[in-house]
């Protein structure tokens, strides 16, 4: 059975651990990173790095119109208008949907992506005269909500809902009966999980970034920072990013 696959990533700790997770899950696999006009693009140059050292073929899709025009409240996307919390708490993080949301980030790329996966597997069958009882269309995603900042489309309810979403709106299923899967194999692991999961697939842990500053070090007091200081921690290991840094 052919597995086509399209992996979200953003240069982050979980989504390389996922992208490492998938690359035995899809056949044709592509990762996909969006740039939507965060405040840097560090990330971006991360996905990039950890693409390249796992084999998977890349791509950058510039949609800054969405951060800069339509997504704009949020620190991550108006860091003039919105200061990034810091310092906070675990149990502070939990409470609130902080300002680092980002409005229907997760909606919009689960759509962009859908889309080029399903051109994928659209052209198997139509042109390449593949049997659609043959082929699989896997999106993969690395939400997670346990250690997380009450993102709501980090939550599993809404990649049910979403998942039935894409589906329902899709030829792919429409006439052919393949349904667009969406996979998210850390949603319910906490960050310990997350970095254990990652360590044991071999993924370049090293070339990723989870700060939401742009500096030559991550910062260790944003939301992200503290999450994968804690990840790490409970992990009973040394975060690569740091050791490559020469911080610790």
């Amino acid at each position: 059975m052919g597995a086509y696959g399209v992996i979200l990533l953003s240069g982050g700790l979980d989504s390389a651990t996922v992208a490492a997770y998938a690359r035995a899950r899809a056949e044709t696999l592509t990762a996909l990173t969006f740039y939507y006009g965060q405040t840097h693009s560090k990330e971006v140059e991360c996905a990039r790095k950890v693409a390249e050292v796992l084999a998977i073929p890349h791509r950058l899709l510039d949609i800054s119109f969405f951060g800069g025009v339509v997504a704009w409240y949020s620190a991550l996307t108006s860091p003039q208008l919105f200061p990034l919390p810091q310092d906070r708490p675990m149990a502070e993080m939990g409470s609130a949907i902080p300002i680092t949301y980002v409005p229907l980030r997760n909606t919009l790329f689960l759509t962009l992506a859908a889309a080029l996966l399903e051109s994928q597997v659209l052209r198997a069958i139509e042109s390449d005269g593949v049997p659609p009882g043959e082929l699989e269309a896997r999106l993969f995603i690395a939400a997670n909500a346990v250690d997380y900042s009450g993102y709501p489309d980090c939550r599993p309810e809404y990649f049910l809902r979403m998942g039935e979403a894409l589906k329902y709106g899709s030829k792919l299923w429409a006439q052919y009966r393949v349904p667009i899967q969406l996979a998210t194999p850390v949603v319910h692991l906490s960050k310990a999980g997350i970095v254990r999961m990652g360590m044991e697939l071999q993924a370049p842990l090293e070339h990723t970034w989870s700060c939401y500053q742009a500096g030559p070090m991550p910062c260790g007091r944003c939301d992200s920072c503290i999450l994968r200081a804690k990840g790490f921690q409970e992990a009973g290991a040394a975060d690569p990013l740091l050791l490559r840094l020469g911080a610790v």
